[in-house]
């Protein structure tokens, strides 16, 4: 045997064969009925004084876990429940039951951090870093080196099986985007976390295919090995440089971490004596090369690049982009989409779909058709464009056609790799038309204006002189100097303007909280409108017209239903909106002949999601629409989905995230704390919109659901379906993705708690709906709690 590996088989052996009594010499212990508060700054320390278990501070609150002291800072290297919401207060108590949280507020409930059916007797916080409950006996009951998170300590195995999984950030320690997975084949393997298939690795120790079931062992001198409890079979991952060993006045701890940028470092922190800093280093890291090697770095169709400080940053493929902009990891979408196949048109537009070329890049490839290999890169590229499906061809030394969305995309300087994105322009027929040049073209438009402009002298002569007094008759128009600003880029209207575009307001399309509206017509662009003639104004009339103008006038985004004028004139308050051809989401839910395709519906609330994102999150002033259902959702002429009917926002002001207002929205979509008198965030919107995916899952009406014979919310229905594994019932229609469709139901269910800070936000919510975060399985809603307990009790 090498001497290496007898070294480490003997440092296994002895940390095994140490008596219990021995290993809990270097312990602090914690007696039954201890407790330390959130708001002190009191913990459990091990007696070294280098490790701690209590409170820390978190994004949006406090978390509880064990972390190493490292000067006046700490680094966290366990979290209890890292994926529940930070607490605001209260204590950790060692009861009866386990280890448990007890909130401040007396009327709210508790949770167990530990849980164990025997009966703790006491805890430890030891100088390994590890946290224990023991029972009457002294032996371990629960320990945190048994549930790792993030962090691997020197005599912790990471065992088969288990994972590592990296934070959301470096002051958020809930579940991340990337897994280390200690895999039974006895491979282990690096992931992003929503990864599907083994191709979506990005480093491994190729240790699989022989059989053994092998743990990860990090010794307390720092190297880092594989071995197999049953046989002599070891794997060496890091030795440690023996001539880098600390001196008699130094302690050197060491600590195995994946993190939040993916990759698994091994750090050392060497602690000095006679009060020198502490010094922290990287001893060894994977992947190591290349900070693009991390797949999933950059979001759906977007590539990663690393520019010349070493610093990665993201770029999205031709004709996308950013879906979030202040988040440009977060992937990209499509800025215009098209038709079928080619160029298409309708009588306004012409879709224009051309290929552009994108070279120096490499991407996992999902191809779903490799033409014959005879195939040439020109011919690959128009293979494509004439293919429905295809949204990317990809040339190497062979043509492959691949669909959206693109995953794993880093730059290769030197690739033979080319890919071709189909990308779509518009043209309007006006502007074709405006094309055509010539002498003969222009000799005919000459004269043609010229005939028209003596007409429209005559007629302007005829007009006035008929209309003269009817004008000195009229009321002077009132425009108030709320909208005098030029920041709002919209267009004041008459009320004759609005009234003769409508026909005097005789096409009726629906009626909103505020009002009715109506189908018009631009006379001069014979353009279509809908005009917005508000209604309920007697009280707070102005204040709420001002509210919606404000709202809408600063918002502009593909998902929001734009706003294109206005009339404030005496007592008429009128809104101007483009005109969405086809109806409602409502509609095609509930008053279609047939189901929507499952695809349509996906696309339809990622859309209403991307649009909740930017008025939750992209602009100066969080905007609360306090009235999200399938009736205000509009798809326009090409199938996007866009949020209507503004009349019921909330706009909030400066830094304000919550507020207090009287009950507004519909019933059937209210979060409960619209009853509650309590303060109403952004939240509420959440609740709305889980309400309505599981809706547009289902086809169904929340409100006309039965669970067993009784009355149920829509939430209580398919977590019933969640808990019996028949997902498959909760969904319309054919043609199904059951991943996409599991992936759904748990975001609607997330989105509809009962407690605001358990629902996620909606960039969490588009990020999981996309695919690109991973989906934990819901808790059941509070409501479906409570009607098993009446039924277990009847």
């Amino acid at each position: 045997m090498p001497p290496h590996i007898l070294c480490l088989s003997l440092i296994l052996f002895a940390s095994q064969a140490i008596p219990a009594k021995a290993a809990r010499a270097n312990e602090t212990e914690i007696p039954l009925g201890s407790k330390i508060d959130a708001g002190g700054v009191q913990s459990w320390v091990s007696p070294s004084g280098r490790f701690a278990f209590g409170f820390y501070p978190d994004d949006e609150g406090f978390s509880i876990g064990v972390w190493l002291i490292i000067g006046e800072s700490r680094n966290i290297v366990w979290t209890a429940n890292r994926d529940d919401p930070p607490v605001s207060g209260g204590s950790v108590q060692l009861t009866y039951g386990g280890l448990q949280w007890i909130p401040a507020n007396a009327g709210s409930q508790g949770k167990f951090i530990f849980s164990t059916s025997t009966q703790p007797a006491s805890a430890a916080m030891m100088d390994t870093g590890n946290f224990v409950l023991y029972d009457i006996k002294k032996q371990v009951l629960l320990s945190t080196f048994a549930s790792p998170t993030d962090t691997l300590l020197p005599g912790q195995n990471l065992v088969p099986g288990s994972q590592l999984f990296s934070s959301v950030s470096d002051t958020n320690h809930a579940t991340g985007k990337y897994r280390l997975s200690n895999q039974l084949d006895g491979n282990l393997v690096m992931y992003p976390v929503d990864a599907i298939d083994p191709d979506s690795s990005y480093w491994n120790t190729g240790t699989y295919g022989n059989s053994y079931l092998l743990t990860v062992f990090l010794d307390p001198n720092g190297t880092l090995w594989m071995f197999d409890q049953n046989t002599t079979y070891t794997k060496v991952l890091f030795l440690t440089n023996q001539s880098s060993k600390a001196s008699s006045d130094t302690d050197v701890y060491f600590r195995l971490t994946l993190d939040v940028d993916g990759i698994l470092r091994l750090y050392s922190h060497v602690f000095f004596g006679q009060g020198r800093a502490p010094m922290t280093g990287t001893v060894w890291l994977q992947p190591s090369s290349d900070r693009c090697d991390v797949k999933g770095i950059c979001g759906p169709n977007s590539f990663c690049h690393v520019s010349s400080n070493g610093k990665s940053s993201c770029s999205c493929l031709p004709g996308f982009e950013f879906s979030s902009p202040n988040q440009s990891m977060q992937g990209c979408w499509r800025v215009r989409t098209g038709g079928c196949t080619g160029n298409s048109s309708t009588d306004d537009i012409r879709v224009i779909a051309t290929m552009v070329e994108l070279k120096n890049t490499s991407w996992s490839d999902k191809s779903y058709a490799v033409p014959p290999q005879t195939t040439s890169i020109e011919a690959c590229k128009d293979l494509c464009l004439s293919d429905c499906a295809c949204e990317v061809a990809r040339f190497d030394s062979y043509c492959s056609k691949q669909m959206l969305p693109m995953r794993y995309g880093k730059m290769v300087p030197g690739s033979n790799t080319t890919i071709f994105v189909k990308v779509y322009t518009y043209e309007s027929r006006g502007s074709l038309r405006k094309t055509r040049s010539g002498p003969v073209a222009i000799l005919i438009s000459g004269a043609a204006l010229a005939v028209f402009s003596l007409l429209v002298f005559f007629a302007s002569i005829l007009l006035c002189k008929h209309r003269l007094p009817l004008r000195n008759m009229r009321a002077p128009q009132q425009q108030h100097s709320e909208f005098d600003d030029e920041s709002i880029a919209i267009r004041s209207y008459s009320f004759q303007d609005l009234e003769l575009s409508t026909d005097g307001f005789a096409e009726e399309l629906g009626r909103g909280a505020y009002g009715t509206v109506f189908k018009g017509v631009f006379t001069n662009g014979n353009k279509d409108i809908a005009v917005k003639r508000l209604e309920r104004m007697a009280e707070n009339g102005e204040r709420e017209f001002q509210r919606e103008v404000r709202a809408i006038a600063q918002t502009h985004h593909r998902n929001l239903m734009r706003l294109l004028g206005f009339c404030n004139e005496g007592m008429h308050r009128l809104l101007v909106y483009e005109y969405l051809p086809n109806g409602s989401l409502a509609d095609l839910l509930f008053r279609s002949d047939a189901v929507p395709s499952w695809s349509n519906r996906v696309a339809i609330v990622l859309d209403v999601a991307r649009g909740l994102q930017y008025l939750h999150e992209e602009i100066d002033g969080p905007i609360i629409h306090c009235d999200i259902k399938p009736e205000n959702i509009l798809i326009d002429s090409r199938g996007v989905a866009k949020i209507a009917d503004f009349g019921l926002a909330k706009l909030l002001i400066g830094n304000q995230t919550q507020t207090f207002t009287g009950v507004r929205g519909t019933r059937g979509y209210l979060a409960p704390e619209w009853s509650k008198n309590t303060a109403i965030t952004v939240k509420v919107d959440v609740y709305s919109y889980g309400v309505m995916l599981l809706e547009t899952i289902s086809c169904k009406k929340s409100m006309e659901l039965k669970l067993a014979g009784d009355e149920c919310n829509i939430s209580e229905w398919a977590y019933e379906y969640v808990i019996s594994g028949d997902l498959k019932k909760v969904a319309a229609g054919e043609c199904v993705n059951e991943v996409e469709l599991e992936r759904m139901v748990r975001v609607g269910i997330w989105c509809t708690q009962n407690q605001p800070v358990t629902r996620p936000t909606m960039k969490s919510i588009v990020q999981m709906m996309e695919g690109s975060a991973e989906v934990r399985r819901p808790p059941p809603p509070a409501s479906f709690s409570q009607s098993l307990t009446r039924s277990g009790s009847s």
